[in-house]
């Protein structure tokens, strides 16, 4: 499987990350399966990590924070985020330099 972001009415899009919280460093580290690999520094505890995902994500794509949210998955590695105003095309265009790397 590789990683897909599926179109939603909006325009929104929406995929699944996977994510290593306390890591070394903070990156959008590329794809494993389905999933965009995030590495964050937080500790996975009180929504630390969470919140330094979507900072992460929301930076790196250029968006503003409060366009991006975890709709499935709080509690979990796994998540599915949302991300209101763009779409999977546009998405995978700000993300080919990482995809490609990886």
């Amino acid at each position: 499987m590789t990683f897909a972001p599926i179109d939603r009415a909006g325009p929104a899009v929406e995929f699944w990350v996977q994510v290593q919280p306390r890591a070394q460093r903070a990156e959008v580290a590329g794809s494993r399966s389905d999933a965009l690999l995030v590495r964050v520094t937080a500790p996975p505890r009180d929504g630390e990590a969470n919140e330094a995902v979507l900072r992460l994500l929301a930076e790196t794509l250029h968006l503003p924070r409060g366009s991006i949210r975890i709709i499935a998955g709080t509690a979990q590695r796994r998540k599915r985020i949302r991300i209101d105003g763009l779409t999977s095309k546009e998405l995978l265009e700000r993300l080919a330099p990482i995809l490609h790397r990886s």
